[in-house]
């Protein structure tokens, strides 16, 4: 029994609905046209009730199908009685074939058509009406003698044919599982003759035969007699088999099996000899990468499962993929460490400018493990906003050991499998990215940087910063599974080094797994000797220049830096001056000139006009206006609060997309504004018949934080008390209802903000001075700090001394008209 065709249950109409020229019966058959067009078959009969793919070659078929079933989607299949004949005339078709339906139709590249049909009644060949450019003609529907339901001996002639049928199913090794179940489900004595002659392995005359058979009864006898045929030679086969699996051992069973896998694939044309010099090319790889021996085992039994498969098969692809990834895993492979301190030092001093503290910790970082090599070091998380170094860092770690260097970013990454790997069992799985990394490093202990820790996702498909958890722990690293590899795999001898631009950014968990070290923004003057020592040299090399074509004034650097940037890094530093080596380089290469001296004027002639304005210092100090300072994962940011009121009842509006935070600040300032309005002079009727509105320019832009309490208070304040603020002061704190000055996070950012913006006095909260020792000396200089403990300390060094004192006055007055 073969199982050659794609089936529909007979006792289904199947194949989508019919076209409207066709007609369906008051009864639910399919109205067969008097005249169809023939398509002629070789070595192929059809079965009504059946659906089977036809492809069809000849041109005269194609045109056949092209032409017809734009009208009509019946047609009429016969056989013919000579396969070999190309252009059968109708004398060279058997006489008796079945009306069809064409449910899908495919064009196929090399010109062919696959269509797959639904064979709905047999037919007789009548009249010829056309045999050019394809055959068509009369039919005549032809109906089988059906015996009468109650005949007893037919009913006990089903039920043998039904569990013979069902039984040669089961002896037969290719039939697929859905045939059985087809074959329960089949409905009259006719559909099951029909069912099983169209399946089983007869030449085309005996088929014939039986589809020109028009009683039941008699077809269903013939049917039986090659069923019974065919399953007694099953049976026999199958005890055959068994005699002779009892008599092989284990290994001549093997040895037997392999032969006839190799006979199979000399049948089918496929390069036995080549897939066994893969296999023992992979051993031997295996041998050479010395993996550990639970590993070796593992790949051993792949191995073994590869001999058994042919090389065209998809698992053998699979399998192949995988063994590859093992054998190239440097399970042993290590690099040498260069544990010479003074050589890291020269290397970090080569690569990067100042960051003494940073260098300092890395270095006792690199002096732990050249005293303890095996031990657990910390994982380091370099925090800083973008372009202030943190990749070049972990590079030139990796160069002062002498080890390889890789990166894996981690920003956007939603998927768990992105870490830990997929499963095998989907298609085009692959191992996780750390894995992927040690391959393409080839050593087991190279420096791995983890970038954009902060940014990382999670959703339906699984949390990535959990996986990082098992990574990142030098207490469970040492065999971690990978679920593409399912082997475990030694991560203790990596070196992780992680990056982030905003520390709240970093899942907790993860968080306490790592030592952060800050990497705050640049000063201008560190950014002119970056510029010097590194960026201007990088981008004349990258340009084609050499140093006697292009020299840089230090005025012309500075343009740049305060001009055309606008970053806490030198990232967009680097893009400028490279566009005006570039223009050096069009001057050079056309011949104009062989020396260019740069110049703030060259720069600003190439560049144009200024990018930014920076935000300096208040020209003017009106009342209500404040300088505050901000902490974004850019840098540090001048942030100017506005206050203003009017004559309303006593609302407040709030604009500048403020966050929650910041608003919730303004309604704490305002609170204790009202508390201490006696204080400072304040009547209640200026809360009670004012409307409030907050402004926090750029409108555009997002903020939030919960830094701004003191700014927020003070604007109110100014403005309630018309008391202007000193324009050269900026702040940064918050508040508490009772007027306490709590710290906040990122002083050093915003300081150089400030710095950038020409601010010579800060107030901060008095928590945070020990945050000053940090301070770059440049800053320490340049600024003036105020610490303070509560808000009246800030309204004294904020608010201009001749309008505080005439405040001071009028709360004089106001408490002598009280009294």
């Amino acid at each position: 029994m073969t199982a050659q065709h794609n089936l529909l249950d007979p006792g289904e109409e199947g194949g989508g609905a019919s076209p409207p020229v066709i007609g369906v019966t008051e009864d639910g058959t399919v109205r067969i046209p008097g005249d169809l067009p023939i398509l002629p078959m070789r070595g192929n009969v059809v079965f009504p009730g059946t659906v089977v793919p036809l492809t069809v070659r000849r041109p005269s078929s194609i045109r056949l199908l092209d032409e017809s079933l734009t009208h009509n989607k019946i047609i009429g299949l016969l056989t013919q009685r000579e396969g070999q004949n190309e252009n059968p005339e109708p004398r060279d078709l058997y006489p008796v074939g079945v009306a069809a339906r064409v449910v899908k139709l495919l064009r196929q590249p090399e010109g062919t058509v696959l269509i797959f049909v639904q064979a709905l009644q047999r037919f007789r060949l009548g009249r010829v009406l056309l045999t050019q450019p394809f055959i068509r003609a009369e039919i005549e529907v032809v109906v089988s003698h059906a015996p009468p339901e109650e005949d007893k001996e037919v009913q006990a002639g089903e039920k043998n044919l039904r569990e013979s049928a069902s039984r040669l199913i089961d002896l037969t090794p290719d039939m697929p599982d859905e045939a059985k179940n087809l074959l329960q489900r089949i409905g009259t004595l006719e559909q099951l003759v029909d069912f099983l002659a169209g399946n089983l392995s007869l030449a085309v005359q005996q088929k014939q035969d039986l589809l020109e058979e028009l009683d039941v009864v008699k077809r269903m006898r013939a049917v039986q007699l090659v069923v019974s045929s065919q399953l007694e030679i099953a049976e026999l086969q199958q005890r055959l088999r068994e005699d002779v699996q009892s008599q092989f051992s284990e290994r001549q069973r093997q040895a037997y099996l392999r032969e006839q896998i190799r006979a199979i694939q000399r049948e089918l044309g496929e390069d036995e000899e080549g897939s066994d010099h893969q296999v023992e090319e992979l051993r031997q790889r295996l041998d050479d990468a010395k993996p550990p021996p639970e590993v070796r085992e593992h790949a051993e039994r792949e191995l073994k499962r590869l001999g058994y498969m042919a090389p065209g098969s998809a698992e053998f692809s699979v399998i192949i993929s995988y063994l590859e990834t093992l054998v190239e895993l440097p399970w042993v492979r290590t690099s040498e460490d260069k544990l010479d301190l003074d050589e890291a030092r020269r290397v970090l001093d080569r690569d990067h400018y100042d960051l003494e503290k940073i260098k300092r910790r890395l270095i006792e970082y690199l002096a732990v493990r050249k005293l303890n090599p095996h031990g657990r070091g910390p994982i380091l998380c370099f925090i800083g906003p973008p372009g202030v170094g943190k990749t070049s860092l972990g590079q030139s770690i990796a160069d002062a050991l002498g080890r390889k260097f890789s990166r894996v970013s981690l920003g956007g990454i939603r998927d768990e499998a992105e870490i830990r790997g997929h499963r095998r069992t989907y298609i085009g799985s692959m191992p996780g990215r750390i894995i992927q990394e040690l391959r393409r490093a080839g050593t087991r202990n190279p420096v791995i940087m983890l970038d954009e820790v902060d940014k990382l996702g999670a959703d339906f498909r699984g949390d990535p910063a959990s996986a990082l958890l098992e990574v990142l722990d030098p207490r469970q690293n040492h065999s971690f599974v990978d679920r593409y590899l399912d082997v475990p795999f030694d991560l203790s001898q990596v070196i992780f080094i992680a990056t982030a631009n905003y520390v709240e950014g970093i899942p907790a968990p993860l968080l306490d797994r790592m030592e952060t070290i800050r990497l705050p923004g640049y000063t201008e003057r560190e950014k002119l000797e970056i510029s010097r020592r590194y960026i201007v040299a990088r981008q004349l090399e990258e340009n084609g220049l050499k140093p006697e074509h292009c020299v840089w004034e230090d005025p012309a650097l500075s343009k740049i830096i305060n001009d055309y940037t606008r970053e806490a890094g030198v990232r967009e530093l680097e893009r400028q001056i490279g566009s005006v080596c570039r223009a050096v380089a069009a001057r050079v290469a056309r011949g104009e000139t062989s020396h260019v001296t740069v110049t703030p004027s060259f720069v600003q002639e190439v560049l144009g006009p200024p990018f930014y304005i920076r935000e300096t210092r208040l020209k003017t100090n009106n009342p209500g206006v404040v300088t505050g300072l901000a902490y974004t994962p850019f840098g540090g940011e001048v942030l100017y609060i506005e206050a203003a009121k009017f004559p309303g009842k006593g609302q407040v509006h709030l604009t500048g997309q403020i966050g929650n935070v910041m608003k919730e600040s303004v309604e704490a300032a305002l609170s204790l504004l009202r508390t201490r309005a006696r204080e400072l002079s304040i009547r209640d009727e200026a809360f009670r018949d004012s409307d409030l509105h907050v402004h926090v320019p750029a409108g555009a832009v997002p903020k939030d934080g919960p830094s701004a309490g003191i700014a927020m208070f003070t604007a109110l304040a100014s403005l309630f008390t018309n008391t202007p603020v000193r324009s050269d002061v900026a702040m940064t704190g918050e508040i508490t209802l009772r007027g306490l000055v709590l710290p906040i996070g990122g002083l050093k950012e915003k300081s150089l903000a400030a710095l950038r913006a020409g601010i010579e006095t800060v107030i901060i909260p008095k928590l945070n001075e020990k945050d000053l020792y940090d301070m770059p000396d440049e800053v320490m200089r340049s600024i003036h700090f105020v610490p303070v403990e509560d808000v009246d300390r800030v309204l004294t060094a904020a608010l201009e001394p001749s309008e505080h004192t005439e405040s001071v006055e009028a709360k004089e007055r106001f408490e002598a008209e009280l009294a």
